[in-house]
């Protein structure tokens, strides 16, 4: 005989939301967004190419559709970012997250060598790799490893915009030289 229903429900304590965010496996890893896993699969690893061991997706097949091809791929790649931000990713690794797309897109402005870049770049399962270091709580190792990719770009920034700088100094000293010696 099943037991009756009870007429009142008596509640000891609310529990808050989990401020970790995602739910554990059994070994105490987290688990992985779905979504953001068959997007990068899709995009950067879903053909084999025969052969090889090496993987291309949809992302550098797409590249080929001049400017459609493109908006499709880093649509699919916004998605993960989406993903990045409902787990709370901080904003400098967003950034990061954002430059591997830029990167990836910008690779799309070369006609016969951007897909080929894009194939070996794979920006979307770089992404895919920060969002479940970050899930996985290595928030300081993938700060650090940010924060060390921006000094580095910075550098060369500040290296190449000395070089131009000094090849500007030269090139007005060479007319000034030039025309009125």
């Amino acid at each position: 005989m099943p037991s009756e229903i009870p007429n009142e429900i008596h509640i000891d304590e609310v529990l808050p939301p989990q401020r970790s965010g995602f739910p554990k496996q059994a070994n105490g890893t987290p688990v992985e967004s779905d979504v953001a896993q068959f997007m990068a699969k899709w995009l950067d690893n879903w053909l084999r190419m025969p052969g090889t061991d090496f993987k291309i997706g949809l992302d550098p097949l797409l590249s080929l559709i001049p400017g459609f091809g493109s908006t499709i791929a880093s649509g699919g790649g916004l998605i993960i970012l989406i993903e990045a931000v409902r787990s709370r990713v901080s904003v400098p690794v967003l950034l990061r997250m954002a430059a591997n797309m830029l990167l990836n897109t910008l690779f799309d402005y070369f006609p016969a060598v951007g897909p080929v870049a894009s194939a070996f770049f794979k920006s979307n399962s770089r992404n895919l790799k920060l969002l479940t270091d970050w899930q996985a709580g290595q928030h300081d190792l993938i700060k650090r490893s940010t924060w060390q990719l921006f000094g580095v770009l910075g550098l060369i920034m500040l290296f190449l915009s000395g070089m131009l700088f000094g090849l500007f100094i030269l090139y007005v000293w060479l007319l000034t030289h030039l025309f009125h010696g």
